[in-house]
């Protein structure tokens, strides 16, 4: 009886465990791929919106700017406890013309997105106590904490005791 119900206590364990790893997929399916049926100067706003769908974001300046974005993560395995790990991340720019007209496209993928250097220079602040700006936002800090000046009048009466 007893191996009975070890044999189901253990089937049941090892049925909630799955080999295959949980993909949390967000953005468009195979941007990659469906990009590449967009063609410069010939494809609309109609062809964009049929083939990738609506854009994550839109921007407008000049010209349109849709922005669409694939990614793409797992959880890892028992080493690392089930931290996510990034698979995939592809990011698509379309700039379409006042017409409507598809002008430029640019697919950044993980490897792009890696190469991206910034500055490490900061800008440093000096701040003196005795500037104009200081004491301008000391006493209005002041007058806000204590509008009647009350606490002014306390600390005054407790001096002179």
């Amino acid at each position: 009886m007893y191996k009975y119900f070890l044999v189901i206590i253990t089937s049941v364990i090892l049925s909630n465990c799955s080999i295959k790893k949980a993909v949390n997929h967000h953005g468009v399916h195979f941007l990659e791929k469906k990009q590449e049926n967009l063609i410069i100067n010939t494809s609309n706003k109609n062809d964009v919106t049929k083939i990738l769908g609506t854009p994550l974001t839109k921007s407008k300046f000049d010209n349109d700017l849709w922005i669409y974005i694939e990614r793409k993560e797992s959880n890892s395995g028992l080493l690392k406890l089930g931290k996510s790990q990034l698979i995939k991340n592809d990011v698509l720019i379309i700039e379409i013309d006042n017409y409507g007209i598809l002008l430029n496209k640019t697919f950044y993928n993980m490897d792009d997105m890696n190469n991206i250097k910034f500055v490490d220079a900061t800008t440093n602040t000096e701040f003196k106590k005795n500037s104009f700006i200081y004491n301008f936002l000391s006493s209005m800090r002041q007058k806000i904490n204590d509008p009647l000046g009350v606490r002014a009048k306390k600390r005054e009466e407790i001096r002179q005791r």
